[in-house]
């Protein structure tokens, strides 16, 4: 049995799994945004916890950004920035007198999704997070891939294909602008959207709007088809995953994964990829369980 913890932007979410991974508790409170008082209520919720089911239990907890390695200290974690350059792992251990195994939320989604969820059956497990960023997490034989920065996975800093820039005719000075989240993303999406035709939407607007067959909205996404496949490639060019895993937000509008699969082989080495793209059978809750995980993996 363990606990896992997901810290987001405006939530703190914690489950209870059994190991078989059955869940013996969820529950979900308002994220503070002050660093003290989020290390606070999860020792009182860690508490509560073991006091109830009457015994110690490991405890894993997901959040964005990465834990360095290097410095033990939070990075990348704009949306959440009350954890920006703080110890949290460190914090939380001497918060908790125990053992406390922290992680990136991507990489706890997609070791979810590998160990007990839609990919279960394969080695190579890449869990893809389209929401207002682009993330990412890699598993093999059930155990996340982080590397020695703790990046791996982190696809959507890459640079977006060259063809796309070319087509949309991009231009800019900022590197950012010219990532693949810029272009994926929920965010991105709705930016640039405003920035082509003048309309102030939301992201899961404009899906709605193509699946209404408005020819605006139509091309917009065919273009995101095509940037998002590009992309993919990308990662299959070097990776070569039996499984895609699809979460986030912008995931769930996502009704044509057959057609991106599809559109991927155009793109990969040899014109050829036998990978299978998947929705998530815990959807948001990948996170939190795989964050239960970590403790039990980290034992192995």
């Amino acid at each position: 049995m363990q606990i896992g913890f997901d810290v987001g932007a405006t939530k703190i979410e914690s489950v209870v799994l059994e190991d078989n991974g059955q869940e013996k508790h969820r529950s979900r409170i308002a994220c503070p945004k002050d660093y003290l008082t989020i290390i606070n209520t999860i020792r009182d919720i860690n508490d509560k916890l073991e006091k109830e089911f009457q015994k110690e239990l490991p405890i894993g907890v997901c959040h964005p950004g990465i834990h360095s390695p290097q410095t033990g200290l939070i990075k990348n974690a704009p949306n959440c920035f009350w954890l920006e350059k703080k110890p949290f792992q460190g914090d939380l251990r001497k918060a908790l007198g125990k053992e406390v195994f922290c992680e990136n939320d991507a990489n706890c989604f997609a070791l979810s999704e590998a160990i007990d969820g839609a990919g279960k059956h394969y080695k190579i497990v890449y869990g893809i997070i389209l929401g207002s960023g682009v993330g990412g997490g890699l598993v093999i034989d059930k155990k996340i891939v982080s590397g020695p920065n703790g990046v791996a996975g982190e696809w959507g800093h890459n640079q977006i294909p060259y063809f796309a820039a070319k087509k949309e005719k991009f231009d800019s000075s900022n590197p950012r602008e010219a990532e693949i989240e810029s272009f994926l993303s929920g965010l991105g999406l709705a930016k640039r959207f405003k920035k082509i035709y003048g309309k102030n939407l939301k992201t899961n607007e404009i899906f709605e709007l193509n699946r209404k067959h408005d020819l605006d909205a139509e091309k917009f996404i065919d273009e995101f088809k095509l940037n998002l496949a590009m992309s993919l490639s990308g990662i299959i060019n070097i990776l070569d995953p039996d499984a895609f895993v699809f979460g986030g937000g912008v995931s769930n509008e996502i009704d044509f994964l057959n057609e991106i699969e599809f559109m991927v082989k155009k793109f990969v080495s040899g014109k050829e990829y036998e990978g299978v793209f998947l929705k998530p059978k815990y959807g948001d809750a990948s996170g939190v369980r795989g964050a239960a995980r970590l403790g039990r993996n980290a034992t192995y």
